[in-house]
This record gives C-alpha cells, structure tokens and sequence, in this order.
C-alpha cells in the first residue's frame, strides 16, 4: 500500500511540474472575472536598454488605452532575449507551448527568433527598421503571413543632412555598426548611396559582438571626419566607451536614436519611441479584436524630432546652430 501512495504522491508532483511549465504566458488561462477569456501575450525583448525598454512600457500603454490590462483581461509574459539568438529561440519556443494568443517582439532579432518558432500565432514586431529585408513581411502594406508591426527606419540621408548642418565641411564618414544586425546592414547600404551621390567617402568598421565596439571605433578615429552608427543595438548597448573615443579624438559621431544621443552621441534626427510603442500596442489591441495582421499594413512614424547633446558639442567645440538648438530636444551627458 505504501509503494502505491509513494507512485501517486509521485504522479501527482509530475503532473504539477508539467502545469506549472506550461500554464498561460504570465497569467489565467481561464479567463478575468467575469468569465471572459484571458488574451495570453508573449512579449519578448532584444535585450535591456533604455529606448527598448521605453518601447516595451508604451506596448503596454497603448493596449491598456485600448482596455487591455495586464492581470485584468490579458495576461503578458515579458521575456529578455539577453542579446542572444538561442535564448530567444528557447524563450518563442516557450511561448508556442504555453498557446500564447500574440507574440509581441521587440528589435528584428526577436522578431526574426518569433518567426521561426511559428507561422500560425499572430506575431506584431517593434522597432523593426526594415522589416522586408530582415525576412519578417512580403510588403509594407501588404505584410502576408502572421506577421505585422512598427518599423523605426529613420534614413541615413536624413541624418547626414542634419550632420552638414552642424558639422559641414566632413568628407569622409566612417560607418561603426554590428554585422549580424540586418537592420543595420540595410541603412548602411543607404548610407553609401547617400556618400556615391554627394562625392563623399564611407569607411566601414563592423563588429560582431560589444566587446569588439571599442576597437572598431578607435579604428575609425583617426580616419574620417564624421562617424554614422544606425539604430545598432550592439553599438547602443557600448556608447560609452565609442564616445569617450570619438570626443578624445574630436570626431563628431552621429546616431540613430534619442538614447544614443542621451548616451553621449552628438545628435540625431529620430522618432519618439514613447509613439512608437503606443502605436505597437494598438496594432496588437486590433489583432486581439480579430484583425488579421497579414492584412495591417506595417506603420512607419511620421513623428520625427532632432535631438543633441550639448555636452559633446562643448567636448567637441562645435557650436550647434540655433535655428537647430530653437527645434531640438536637448541632452546633457548627466542625464
């Protein structure tokens, strides 16, 4: 009789192990208080970093604006993909067990990681700069398959534009970005096009992982006039230590982002991420209302602002003009 006690007191553990595992993505898979079903969302982010954080808290904003409350009516299992590829991997494959309703992904490494686990459950992506190259959607306005979202693509041309405001006289421009990012590749393409048609000279130095940033960047130090670095998450993450470079060397380096810039970069012309998350989390709040998203064209932001930092202008003795100054949003290196 003790043997058979032991076995069931065994199975039953089994059997509350292999529940707790694969219960409901962060929440009750049986449903709110008042009977209605709990919308199970996975949201998986690259990594930790200031503008994708901001991105995930706006998700979250924006789908409650639209009466979806985290432990009210949806239940959100977040997940930090660590900057790696098969931790992500494991993370959507998590997701797909546990019958998430919608994978909300964060930065195309994460998206890319959502699309490979699965084809059937509706995926909306972040800060995706050009979802068509990096594989996610057939068209902008045309997405097909599960897959849908916010793009954050701010072209290389737009922010050489404004370096020739502040900065006019460059002729070579160096490139620091990650070689594994597709985003990054995509805007670097659009960089060279920019240099071809304006008779200037572009300098690559890519990297495949953080601890290689720095080398890049003294690399490119006593090379060029300007650096360019697009919305790189590899470079974000090492902004400080490529500004210390760069402001040692008086090179002028010019990003892609609002925190890039709050990080120590000169300037940039970019979105408001705030927005950009808001408008991520309506689009997921439609595919919970039923839409398709093969059919939710992918949103581009209108909302563009210049941002600077003072801080490295004075580092760098460069005066910003004031029809500039008057327009931007500005950052000090202690914020």
């Amino acid at each position: 009789m003790k043997k058979v006690m032991k076995k069931l007191l065994a199975s039953v553990l089994i059997a509350v192990l292999a529940f707790s595992m694969f219960a409901a993505c962060g929440g009750d898979t049986d449903g709110d208080k008042d009977g209605e079903k709990t919308v199970k969302i996975g949201l998986i982010q690259l990594m930790e970093h200031p503008s994708l954080n901001t991105i995930r808290e706006s998700i979250i904003e924006g789908l409650a604006e639209d009466g979806y409350v985290d432990g009210e009516n949806i239940a959100i299992d977040y997940q930090n993909g660590q900057n790696d590829m098969s931790v992500m991997k494991t993370i959507v494959q998590k997701f797909v067990a546990n019958e998430c309703d919608i994978i909300i992904a964060i930065a195309t490494p994460a998206a890319q990681a959502a699309l490979s686990e699965t084809s059937e459950i509706p995926i909306i992506f972040s800060a995706v700069t050009d979802p068509v190259d990096a594989g996610l959607v057939d068209s902008l306005d045309a997405p097909g398959a599960n897959v849908t979202g916010t793009s954050d693509e701010v072209s290389a041309e737009m922010i050489m534009n404004l370096a020739k405001q502040i900065t006019p006289e460059f002729k070579t421009i160096g490139a620091l970005y990650s070689s594994g990012e597709d985003n990054s590749a995509s805007v670097i393409a659009g960089l060279k096009e920019y240099a071809a048609a304006n008779n200037l000279e572009v300098i690559e130095s890519a990297v495949t992982n953080t601890s290689e940033v720095k080398q890049a960047a003294q690399y490119l130090a006593d090379k060029v006039d300007v650096v360019y670095s697009p919305i790189d998450n590899t470079v974000a993450s090492a902004m400080a230590a490529v500004t210390e470079v760069f402001n040692g060397a008086g090179v002028p380096f010019y990003v892609s982002a609002d925190s890039m810039v709050q990080d120590g970069g000169l300037a940039t012309y970019g979105i408001d991420y705030t927005v950009l998350g808001k408008e991520t989390g309506h689009m997921a709040a439609q595919v919970i209302e039923g839409q398709n998203p093969a059919s939710i064209p992918v949103k581009k932001m209108s909302d563009m602002s210049v941002y600077v930092n003072t801080d490295t202008a004075k580092a760098l003795n460069i005066e910003i003009p004031s029809d500039i100054l008057e327009s931007a949003t500005v950052f000090t290196n202690a914020e």
